[in-house]
């Protein structure tokens, strides 16, 4: 007979000390479904609770490692030494790993493009589809925990990785997020990985930083995306970052992983970043589940001698393992692993072609959603398909990689060179000569490496299109905003040399903002950021105008670095390197991060935050403001009509924005909701209606009170205003609400 459980293992947690241990793992060997944590009729947190009672001190010691916890039929980690001293109970998964912002970092797999590019489509419904192909291709090649997605708030364009988020403001960055994590975690048995948290906003010395926030500044800037993204999605875990807060190790700071857990419910347990500093004492207290890669700091040894020393306890441990096993079983791990195959060789399926036409086919609708028009003077663009000659200059625009940079290396963001493989790339030049050829034109392709080459091109082309790019990912932060490889020089002499009437289009693909000396001499410029495999099929609809624009920029886009909320302060950015060693960077900006700094500055930026032109135009009407109170906070509900006065079918990105009352001190205005139109045919119109409720995860009638220790809602009249970006804002209406008391 089965022992009974006591009424409550994780307030009497020991080892089992059954005789019988033997014959009950013989028996759930040969049946897993008569294992009580396979029983699933049960709750996650029963069954966890039920494997937790039935293992030894080591089997529950696995769980606070990547190694232990999912490689359970090995007893010791080679490289490191550890020594479990046993396997894992019977019936526990093994479950393998894997990056994936951007696509799973295998050979064979979707090459989308980089996740800036999908937070410029502001499409959640697209966040959704990209999360649900992630984890079908990460499920296919063995991977059930996916480490995607990643959240920053934008503090500086130099930040390396910027092309690995979604942008610099907190709704957009944590509802997209949020869509992504719902839909790869619509896949049986995989999980998903919020990162890095918190105030994780630059790579200089990320190990050994400390990012120096006021309290207010942390909950109201860097956690409220988070928090956002956890009311609307419930991810397996959240990765905690490499950096200290206020001197704090992320993956150990007992304010923010409390927060994350006690303030915003987050229920999976916490990962660590691969090599994250912490303290096997300061990691487990503040309620860390696991450590990735190899046990440096939760090793059986370690955990063992603060045990003894009684710097821990068991229970402490037992509740870092319950919250692993509660998660995996929460999501399917155990229900729905992988296969015997994989499970033998985790690594045997991870070149299996996962590639489909589904796959393919969002790649190229996040690629052409998620490019900006950022200028289209006297309207250049669309291109005609009338017999021209078209000259593409720029090496990133050809498959030959012999030549860098090239369509594979411009493909996703670096991780030790491109990090996908893209081994399905499609280059623009390959798809602009196929478009131009059909029509009867004359196609041109330059490298770009020899000016007076490409200015010999441009002179002879009708419509010359350059690419140009900036290269960024992680382990390093970039020095400046200018293009790479001389794209500045190249964009230059080509508008120097082109023939009389011609048109110059710029198509960057960059990561982050760069400056852009040459703006006032070309046509048209197109951000099209990283843009994945089908970069040539999406540039050529969109260019040529059988897929409008819709896109708008998830980021500010300044004129130059100083015109920025760090400045050229290097306290600021990237910091100063204290006599310990630990780069102090000071968020002396507090508040004033991204658009809002230019508001509270009146400073223009070179293109503000949600920009983006259109073949389309459209006019806003109708602005309709109302307030209601509730026992749960104020609401604010908005209607205004949108309307396509353009030419050409398309889409409207509708943004609304919220200013707080002067009394709460909250600098320029925030963007409290938004809305992509059905594509309206010229002259239809759409009415907008949404809802800013002050009782949502994003806080937006609230500022958060350090002495109270909780959010307050403001009081008094506050401006509701709606526009095409936060500095093109067509209507502006006010409201009044009182807090009550």
């Amino acid at each position: 007979m089965t022992p009974m459980l006591p009424a409550s293992a994780a307030e009497t947690w020991q080892p089992y000390a059954g005789s019988d241990i033997s014959t009950l793992a013989a028996g759930w060997t040969a049946n897993c479904a008569t294992a009580p944590w396979m029983d699933r009729s049960k709750t996650a947190e029963q069954r966890a609770d039920a494997l937790l009672h039935y293992s030894s001190k080591n089997q529950m010691y696995r769980w606070l490692n990547e190694f232990g916890a999912n490689y359970p039929t090995e007893q010791k980690h080679g490289s490191s030494g550890a020594d479990y001293g046993s396997l894992q109970l019977p019936c526990t998964p093994t479950v393998g790993l894997t990056d994936g912002p951007d696509g799973i970092r295998q050979a064979n797999s979707t090459a989308y493009p980089a996740q800036i590019a999908l937070g410029a489509t502001w499409d959640e419904e697209l966040a959704y589809q990209k999360g649900a192909l992630l984890g079908e291709e990460g499920y296919a090649k063995g991977y059930q925990g996916v480490l995607t997605p990643g959240i920053s708030s934008g503090r500086s364009v130099l930040a390396g990785r910027t092309p690995e988020y979604f942008g610099e403001d907190s709704l957009l960055s944590g509802t997209m997020a949020a869509q992504q994590i719902n839909g790869l975690q619509s896949n049986p048995g995989v999980f998903a990985t919020l990162k890095h948290y918190v105030a994780n906003e630059q790579e200089t010395n990320r190990t050994t930083q400390s990012s120096n926030v006021d309290e207010r500044t942390l909950r109201e800037v860097y956690e409220r995306p988070f928090e956002i993204a956890l009311s609307l999605s419930d991810p397996g875990a959240v990765m905690c970052a490499y950096n200290q807060i206020n001197s704090v190790y992320a993956c150990e700071n007992p304010d923010t992983l409390g927060a994350l857990k006690n303030d915003m419910g987050f229920k999976g347990f916490v990962l660590s970043d691969s090599g994250a500093k912490m303290t096997t004492v300061g990691a487990v207290k503040a309620g860390l589940g696991q450590e990735i890669n190899r046990p440096s700091h939760t090793s059986p040894a370690q955990l063992n001698e603060a045990v003894a020393t009684g710097a821990l306890t068991l229970q402490d441990i037992y509740e870092s393992a319950y919250s692993v096993v509660r998660s995996y079983i929460a999501h399917g791990v155990f229900d729905a692993p992988i296969s015997a195959t994989k499970a033998t060789d985790p690594l045997a399926n991870r070149a299996v072609n996962t590639r489909t036409p589904e796959t393919i086919a969002a790649a190229r609708e996040i690629a052409e959603k998620g490019a900006v028009l950022l200028k289209n003077e006297s309207s250049a663009l669309p291109l005609t398909t009338s017999k021209q000659t078209v000259a593409v200059i720029g090496s990133q625009a050809s498959a030959d990689t012999t030549v860098t940079p090239n369509a594979v290396t411009v493909c996703s963001q670096s991780f030790f060179g491109p990090a996908l493989k893209c081994d399905g790339v499609v280059a623009p030049a390959d798809s602009i000569r196929e478009k131009v050829n059909a029509a009867g034109g004359n196609f041109i392709y330059d490298n770009g490496k020899d000016l007076t080459s490409a200015k010999a091109a441009a002179a002879n082309a009708d419509t010359t299109i350059v690419f140009a790019s900036k290269i960024m990912g992680e382990f390093t932060d970039p020095t400046s905003m200018s293009l790479d490889n001389g794209g500045d020089a190249l964009i230059q002499a080509v508008t120097a040399a082109k023939k009389p009437g011609s048109k110059v289009i710029v198509v960057l693909e960059t990561g982050s903002a760069v400056t852009m000396p040459w703006l006032n001499d070309v046509s048209s410029v197109v951000e099209a950021w990283y843009p994945g495999e089908q970069q040539g099929p999406a540039l050529v609809n969109l260019l040529w105008g059988d897929v409008n624009f819709t896109g708008k920029l998830p980021m500010t886009f300044p004129k130059s670095l100083a015109e920025t909320p760090t400045g050229n302060d290097i306290k600021q950015f990237p910091g100063v390197v204290d006599s310990k060693g630990i780069r102090q960077v000071d968020y002396t900006e507090g508040l004033e991060v991204g658009y809002k700094w230019y508001d509270e500055n009146n400073v223009a930026p070179l293109f503000p935050f949600g920009h983006g032109l259109s073949y389309s135009t459209f006019e806003y009407n109708n602005l309709h403001v109302n307030s209601a109170n509730s026992a749960k906070g104020g609401k604010i509900h908005v209607t205004f009509d949108v309307k396509n006065t353009g030419q050409a079918a398309g889409t409207e990105i509708a943004q609304v924005y919220l200013t707080l009352p002067a009394t709460a001190g909250a600098p320029g205005k925030s963007l409290a909701a938004y809305q992509r139109t059905s594509e309206l045919a010229p002259g239809a119109s759409q009415t907008i209606d949404l809802w800013i409720d002050g009782s949502s995860a994003a806080h937006p009638l609230s500022t958060w009170d350090a002495a109270t220790n909780q959010w307050t809602q403001a009081s008094g009249t506050f401006t509701v205003s709606v526009g095409a970006s936060a500095s093109d804002i067509r209507a502006n209406d006010s409201v009044g609400i009182r807090t009550k008391h």
